[in-house]
């Protein structure tokens, strides 16, 4: 059975790509100062080693299995709120960074840092700081401004970001989530997260579901197409 010890800073991965993985746990093992206490290949394995591990560092895959890593993130910080987490990323899912901050992430860090900057990255998130990459600042700020307003506006969406209720509209255009996605400009695995996250948020199990709580709550215009809850 493996100790762990007190001194040093106890980190889990979580991510499915077990070549990532075992990259970042090579990685870390050179490190004296970090011990990786765990790994997890989805969303609920990492909130139930977060739940049964003393650790301080969570590195979060963002697109994962059963449970994706907001919502893995979202729970974990309700259950355990000194757990600091770092959301692993691509360039591409920029659009994730408003749900994560609501979330409570410390860092966000791209997948192709450098092994110095993600241990670096560990240790300030340790230490209590929080850590964005230079080239996203304006988007933080971005992110900022957004949540200032809506809570200046203080209306009930029901906590859907801007990004879910746009999804939830297209669903009332009638669109596919290969269209939808193709018109944000997101894939169609995302498109299927938000959709995720919208049920979760809104209580309810299915697309028509969704739509008929959106449309009676006034979250979105209703469309006159007839097939609008039809398409997966």
């Amino acid at each position: 059975m493996t100790e762990f010890n007190k001194d040093k800073i106890k980190v889990i991965i979580a991510d499915d790509h077990p070549l990532l993985r075992e990259g970042i746990i090579k990685i870390l093992s050179l490190e004296p100062k970090i011990q990786v206490v765990g790994e997890a290949e989805d969303g609920a394995q990492a909130i139930e080693l977060a739940r049964n591990t003393d650790v301080d560092i969570i590195l979060m895959d963002i697109n994962m299995p059963k449970i994706n890593g907001i919502m893995a993130t979202k729970i974990i910080k309700e259950e355990k709120p000194n757990v600091r987490i770092i959301a692993l990323t691509i360039h591409n899912q920029e659009e994730y960074l408003f749900e994560l901050i609501r979330c409570g992430i410390s860092g966000y860090v791209l997948k192709d840092v450098r092994p110095d900057e993600l241990i670096e990255t560990i240790e300030k998130v340790t230490q209590g700081e929080c850590f964005i990459p230079s080239s996203m600042t304006p988007k933080v700020f971005e992110v900022i401004s957004q949540l200032t307003k809506r809570q200046e506006k203080n209306d009930d969406t029901f906590d859907l970001t801007p990004r879910e209720l746009e999804v939830l509209q297209e669903v009332a255009l009638g669109l596919s989530n290969k269209e939808i996605g193709e018109k944000l400009f997101i894939s169609e695995k995302t498109v299927k997260n938000h959709l995720t996250n919208i049920y979760q948020k809104l209580g309810v199990t299915d697309r028509t579901q969704a739509l008929l709580f959106a449309i009676k709550n006034n979250l979105v215009a209703p469309s006159n197409k007839d097939n609008c809850v039809g398409k997966n």
